[in-house]
């Protein structure tokens, strides 16, 4: 809910419903409003804030929970929380359906998993990884050829 995410950006990014309400123009009452659930912002002001703490306005809007975390803060534009998985006795996920939707992962498609080992696992279409280290691979011998 709109209100929630606004108290929990703003005390994510350490201020004063003062300091942000300076920040995109409008009054500290007006704000505290917002916050408590009183009124809510017109589409212009949502775009001020979604704005300002960098999500989409559909983010700041809405409430994402995540099982033994809870509410999860909007994420930043180009980001997404989508939900948990388990691992099965064979080592098998099932990404969520709206992850493959939105990124058209069929049934038979190659991904490649990488990983950092601070932050953890990611799939990238293989096709994509393959262009882009091919074209890594171009720039480093042109690299190598120009020294």
């Amino acid at each position: 809910m709109l209100k929630n995410n606004l108290m929990m950006l703003r005390n994510m990014h350490g201020l004063s419903q003062e300091a942000l309400a300076e920040k995109i123009g409008i009054s500290r009452q007006s704000y505290a409003k917002w916050e408590s659930g009183a009124t809510t912002p017109d589409i212009e002001k949502c775009k001020r804030l979604a704005d300002f703490y960098g999500v989409t306005i559909d983010s700041l809007l809405k409430t994402e929970t995540e099982e033994k975390i809870g509410m999860l803060p909007p994420a930043p534009k180009g980001k997404n929380v989508w939900g948990s998985v388990t691992i099965n006795e064979r080592g098998q996920l099932v990404i969520p359906k709206a992850a493959r939707e939105k990124f058209g992962l069929t049934g038979g498609q190659r991904l490649i998993v990488l990983s950092s080992d601070e932050e953890g696992l990611a799939l990238v279409p293989a096709p994509l990884f393959e262009s882009r280290l091919k074209a890594l691979m171009k720039y480093a011998s042109v690299m190598n050829e120009e020294e």
